[in-house]
């Protein structure tokens, strides 16, 4: 790729000069790794091979041998820097990190979490990603349910990794609000529908090595007003407010298994295969 390094400062100067807003002070790790992983995806010539994130004071950073560059964050200054190939022997400011983190979170920078293919989140979902945890969030907002409720998608791998993973899903809380349903002797059958509409297991063959003992913790709300078609009226003992929300907090975890057909899972998809 020529000019690169020219490509990526200009991006990231224009990040600077394009933010008009001031971001909040954010979790400095969790902000590291979603910066580190957009940079991965959105220059891999000069950020192959996902890298795992080191710590020696006051660095935050990750190392690519095989382009010999250094990329992290000063926990003293919290600025970016980047270091070796075409930056040289020393250390180059890039940028106060909070800039970054502002610009990124809202001009789709979805797609930084390695194990998870977030090209087709819908919009309002937000990823951020520390060491093996991910939390997706809808911030407080109530968005159009996507298709899927698989927050999480395995991106396609080009080549068999051999491993096969199970994920679980624990819906911690479930409620639909804007539907009361009161009526002496039957139980509300979207309580039930609220706590299913996460849960079960699912297990992946070739996956990728980033999903290995991935946790994902969604906290999220969706309007599914109009997934109910024509909401009905004067029901004794029903009453409908739109808009009609689903908000649901679980946790998936996952583990390395053996053989994805002698589990309990209620689907298997092969990541290389599709």
């Amino acid at each position: 790729m020529k000019n690169t390094p020219k490509k990526f400062a200009i991006g990231i100067y224009a990040i600077i000069l394009s933010s008009n807003f001031n971001p909040a002070f954010a979790d400095l790790s969790s902000d590291t790794e979603t910066l580190l992983n957009w940079a991965e995806n959105t220059y891999p010539a000069y950020f192959p091979n996902h890298q795992a994130t080191q710590s020696i004071e006051p660095w935050l950073f990750r190392f690519y041998p095989d382009t010999g560059i250094y990329a992290g964050v000063n926990k003293g200054d919290n600025k970016v820097y980047v270091m070796g190939g075409p930056w040289g022997d020393n250390p180059t400011i890039v940028s106060p990190l909070a800039d970054l983190i502002a610009q990124i979170n809202n001009s789709g920078g979805n797609g930084s979490i390695p194990a998870c293919n977030t090209a087709n989140a819908p919009t309002g979902l937000t990823y951020t990603q520390s060491g093996n945890v991910v939390n997706v969030t809808t911030n407080g907002q109530c968005i159009p349910i996507p298709d899927s409720n698989s927050f999480c998608q395995t991106p396609q791998q080009t080549a068999a990794s051999g491993i096969s993973m199970l994920t679980s899903t624990n819906v911690t809380s479930s409620a639909i609000n804007g539907i009361t349903i009161s009526i002496p002797g039957i139980p509300n059958p979207f309580e039930s529908f609220a706590s299913s509409f996460a849960s079960g297991k699912h297990c992946t063959v070739n996956a990728p090595a980033e999903a290995t003992n991935l946790i994902i913790n969604s906290d999220t709300c969706f309007d599914i007003t109009n997934s109910f078609g024509s909401l009905p009226t004067g029901i004794p003992g029903v009453t409908i407010t739109p808009p009609v929300t689903l908000a649901l907090k679980d946790t998936v975890t996952s583990q390395t298994v053996a053989d994805c057909f002698a589990t309990d899972a209620e689907s298997i998809f092969d990541a290389f295969t599709n």
